[in-house]
């Protein structure tokens, strides 16, 4: 009897095993470096909020797909008029938003006046400047009409900053963001985490994680032990530090090197001296020695960058030598320029591995041809307010991770303080163009403006560092768009 007791409880324990793994799992942890500041994206810049919520809880009429192409998404399908002007959008029907009230046409128009309203705390205004009017045909319907026409509407239209939101939830969805997409929030542990739930009355096609919950895990000393360890299962963009190789080499994890939209720049301010000054711009460039900068501050796995512009774009013209690593030069610049005692200024870091290492390094560097910066490490709220708002810094280093955003240098008002009417003329051109090979070569003379301008110091284009879990599916291995989509995400036998 004893021994068929043991027999039967180790039968037990297999088929619980068997049963077990033959679940399916269905919830995930992911980790993220960075908090944001809130869950609103069409009210922030910072990225870490798109990396949350776009696509997942937020839809917008358009999508960006893993291959940054445009997709539709709460528009089924649009028209376009001969002059390029108007768009008439077929919307999706039986929409409904996360807290039950109804999506349809007046909730475009709601959300497309208020992106671009006089009042409007969209950090991408710009993005809806060329729309004129936003008409309700019927609840189904919507007829955008532009100023001009604009070769990048429909891709705009994919940006974060412009999710459909609705009157009734839009005041509150900084804290309790309300979409309409297949997850649904669920949860804002603050200073921890933020978790979001399948939506079970979600319009498309469903989702199949039930859970999924994103973890702060700000650095690579917190992070590798909790991958190791199983409490988090994917980290779409890893701060590995030096424990990459180690992770590579274990067949438990996936280890996807990819590419990001994230130009990593020496941020500078054009508006205040001695940065207003040409020379002293040129001489900053001279002085950085990018592949150092590449090795402290992305593993050695940054592309090297000579303007604002990801090297994956077909528009790309590589532009790396026209300031080259010449200690000598930057020198002599500098005291063409009247300094040649030297420069003090500040160098702001928000908490990224590539601003806080790689700012050591770019510190020393300019340390060599006689600017001595002050390094002051700032948190990513603090930097948002003191040097995206209000250009209070002389120097800082930052990611942009906006899809295909060298427009931004063209605003009047954005940090870097920088005014070109020359290339504003071009951005403005690229505007009014739909034809493909003549916007490339566009954007290949805003790229050649803005470095011989030296706006900024151009360091690398920022690698996607994906880990994540062998049995995991459908993670994004390129980054066209700040988020980490969860639509197709599934576990594997």
């Amino acid at each position: 009897m004893t021994m068929w007791k043991s027999v039967l409880a180790a039968a037990a324990v297999a088929l619980a095993s068997s049963t077990s793994a033959m679940a399916q799992r269905t919830d995930l942890v992911l980790g993220v470096v960075l908090e944001p500041p809130h869950l609103d994206p069409t009210a922030g810049a910072a990225a870490a909020i798109d990396e949350i919520v776009y696509a997942n809880v937020f839809e917008g009429l358009t999508r960006i797909d893993s291959g940054g192409e445009v997709q539709p998404a709460l528009a089924e399908s649009w028209e376009v008029s001969e002059d390029g002007k108007v768009y008439t959008f077929k919307l999706h029907d039986g929409v409904m938003f996360h807290d039950g009230t109804t999506f349809d046409a007046e909730d475009v128009k709601f959300s497309l006046d208020r992106a671009r309203a006089d009042d409007s705390t969209n950090a991408q205004k710009p993005l809806f400047e060329a729309i004129n009017t936003v008409e309700v045909v019927d609840p189904t319907t919507v007829k955008v009409t532009l100023k001009q026409p604009q070769g990048s509407f429909l891709y705009n239209l994919g940006w974060g900053d412009a999710v459909i939101v609705a009157p009734e939830s839009a005041e509150g969805n900084k804290e309790s963001p309300v979409g309409t997409g297949p997850f649904k929030f669920d949860n804002w542990a603050k200073g921890s985490s933020v978790t979001i739930v399948k939506n079970p009355d979600y319009w498309g096609d469903p989702v199949a994680l039930d859970k999924a919950e994103f973890r702060i895990i700000p650095d690579a000393a917190a992070a590798i032990p909790a991958l190791l360890s199983g409490d988090v299962q994917a980290f779409p963009n890893m701060p590995a530090g030096d424990a990459l190789p180690q992770i590579q080499s274990d067949p438990r994890f996936s280890v996807v090197i990819g590419a990001t939209e994230g130009e990593t720049i020496l941020s500078t301010n054009n508006g205040k001296e001695p940065f207003n000054n040409l020379k002293v711009r040129q001489a900053i460039a001279h002085a950085l020695d990018r592949q150092g900068i590449i090795d402290a501050g992305s593993s050695g796995l940054g592309v090297p960058i000579g303007s604002h512009f990801s090297p994956a774009n077909a528009a790309y013209v590589d532009l790396t030598g026209t300031y080259p690593h010449d200690v000598e030069k930057a020198k002599a610049l500098l005291k063409e320029a009247g300094f040649e005692n030297g420069i003090k200024a500040t160098l702001k870091l928000p908490p990224p591995a590539y601003a806080r290492d790689g700012g050591q390094v770019i510190a020393s560097q300019l340390r060599e041809v006689g600017i001595e910066l002050e390094i002051i490490p700032v948190e990513w709220a603090q930097w948002l307010d003191q040097v995206f708002k209000t250009k209070d810094y002389d120097l800082s280093i930052v990611s942009h991770t906006e899809p295909n955003d060298i427009g931004i240098y063209a605003r009047d008002d954005y940090y870097f303080d920088y005014h070109n009417p020359e290339f504003n003329k071009v951005i403005a051109d690229l505007d009014v163009t739909s034809d493909q090979a003549k916007r490339n070569e566009l954007y290949g003379q805003a790229q050649k403006i803005l470095a011989d301008d030296a706006v900024n110091g151009f360091l690398f284009e920022l690698p996607k560092i994906g880990v994540w879990d062998a049995k995991l599916e459908g993670m994004w291995e390129n980054s066209p768009i700040q988020a980490t989509d969860l639509t197709d995400v599934k576990w594997g036998d």
